[in-house]
């Protein structure tokens, strides 16, 4: 005879084996930046971080159906702005590119937030059911905070050396990200739309 956490357990272990492997995905290409980087510099580290994204993308597509809108969007400028630290020799171009991808989200879901819309719905509208307000809250919360991202990175690339810049990249944005993300459970329990 089984428990229920027994046959609970097979449905939760794919859900978070597939967790792990979106992580991988998506945080692979920081990871070989950051190698690259260290072993090589910034232009080869530019050079495969910019493959590594793209296989990413197209890793992303096969493996789970579709590519999430804010990695599309960071690997449209990865691709962009990395081709042109390459072309130019100018890494000042790859090391913008956060600053400006923080900056346009920002300025997309403040502007959301001005024709009283909250886009965050959108994206999130199948993970959480929140009120208008709960969801104006979070999307103005997130602004602020990709706001944040775009000034700390300006601040690290114009004070430290590159490889200091791309610790950050790699090691420091995400663990700020997922901090901030955990900090929004209260939000989410207190505008949470219960089931009727």
């Amino acid at each position: 005879m089984t428990s229920s956490s027994d046959e609970t357990r097979p449905a939760s272990e794919p859900q978070a084996a597939n967790q792990l492997l979106k992580l991988f995905v998506e945080f692979g290409p920081l990871l070989v930046f950051f190698i690259t980087n260290a072993m090589k510099g910034i232009y080869w580290g530019t050079a495969l971080f910019v493959a590594a994204t793209l296989i990413s993308l197209v890793a992303s597509r096969l493996l789970f159906g579709r590519v999430p809108i804010m990695p599309l969007v960071s690997g449209f400028f990865v691709v962009v702005f990395g081709g042109l630290t390459l072309y130019l020799h100018d890494d000042v171009f790859i090391k913008l590119k956060p600053t400006i991808v923080n900056t346009l989200f920002a300025a997309i879901l403040f502007g959301g937030l001005a024709m009283n819309r909250s886009l965050l719905r959108h994206l999130f509208g199948e993970e959480f059911r929140l009120s208008d307000e709960g969801w104006r809250k979070l999307t103005f919360r997130w602004a602020c905070f990709f706001v944040v991202l775009a000034i700390l990175n300006e601040i690290v690339w114009r004070t430290m050396s590159n490889d200091a810049w791309v610790a950050f990249k790699a090691f420091g944005i995400l663990p700020l990200t997922l901090v901030f993300a955990v900090s929004q459970i209260g939000l989410l329990k207190r505008f949470e739309l219960m089931e009727k």
